[in-house]
This record gives structure tokens, sequence and C-alpha cells, in this order.
């Protein structure tokens, strides 16, 4: 496992995620100790797909209101 300190953490922060989704972890040291570890996260830990987050989103606005406005009516009519 690499170490770096937070400086170098900060200043070379791309580099180091290409190390990490290379599958390498990252020690992040303050003065010499460590404070952090800079790893990959399993795609389970991670968000969901496209298909699962629209069914998520659907799912939870269905029968929502909005001080009585449906939040469906003003999607269909273009209001955010």
């Amino acid at each position: 496992m690499v170490k770096v300190g937070a400086h170098e953490a900060k200043t070379h922060l791309p580099r180091l995620l290409d190390q990490v989704e290379a599958g390498e972890s990252i020690v992040i040291t303050r003065h010499g100790r460590d404070v952090a570890i800079l790893s990959a996260i399993s795609p389970a830990a991670g968000r969901p797909d496209a298909a699962t987050a629209i069914a998520q989103g659907r799912k939870a606005r269905k029968g929502v209101t909005l001080g009585g406005l449906k939040i469906q009516d003003l999607i269909d009519q273009g209001r955010p």
C-alpha cells in the first residue's frame, strides 16, 4: 500500500484516483500519521444503475403531493 502526505494527495488527486481505479489502495498521512485510506468502492456499494435509479424515482414520487399539487402534474407542465 502506497503512503502519501495530505498535501501531495491534494496536489496529485487525479493521478492517485487513476492508481485506485487500477486496484491500488493509498494511505493518506498528515504529519507522518495515517489518517485515511483512498480505495475503490465495490460496485454494490456505489450508485445504482440508471434503470434502477429511474424506477426508484418513479416509485418514490408516486402519489406524493406538494401543497396539494401532485408532482407528476408539475412535471407534465414542465415545472421542476
